[in-house]
């Protein structure tokens, strides 16, 4: 086994800068560092949280698609990142007044998940309070409810 000590970070493709870095901020996450995004390296972006994002570009093809989302034929990689919130009812609020568009919506077991999209529709999914996804579905597939 390989002794991981916990998730450092994850990288976004994104199209255009401005648009993204706005929107991540909107969350809560600050720019601290540009790697060279122009050279496709990356925007290191950080929340009061610790989570670590880097925003790398810029994206040429398949502008503001999903290739992994979107797209009826489902090709390998990373589809969304799940952020666990404090507050599910707070999480949606804001996302509404954000002019969010909700993609879908969950609840299982009482925890509440919203999905959510960035400027180039990469998935983000808001899970609320209560146990791990990886419990809800455990427990699902155990007949648990």
């Amino acid at each position: 086994m390989l002794d991981i000590e916990s998730f450092d970070h994850i990288g976004i493709r994104i199209s255009d800068r401005k648009t993204s870095v706005a929107f991540y901020e909107l969350l809560g996450f600050e720019l601290v560092v540009d790697g060279g995004y122009e050279n496709g390296h990356p925007l290191v972006m950080l929340h009061p949280s610790g989570i670590n994002i880097n925003l790398l570009g810029p994206a040429t093809v398949n502008q503001g698609k999903n290739i992994l989302m979107d797209d009826p034929v489902k090709s390998p990689g990373i589809t969304h990142l799940a952020l666990k919130v404090r507050d599910a009812e707070a999480t949606e609020q804001f996302a509404v007044d954000s002019g969010f568009e909700i993609t879908g919506r969950r609840t299982f077991r009482g925890t509440k998940t919203i999905f959510i999209r960035d400027p180039d529709r990469n998935v983000l999914e808001l899970v609320g309070p209560g146990p791990s996804v990886a419990e809800l579905i455990a427990d699902h597939l155990h007949g648990d409810s």
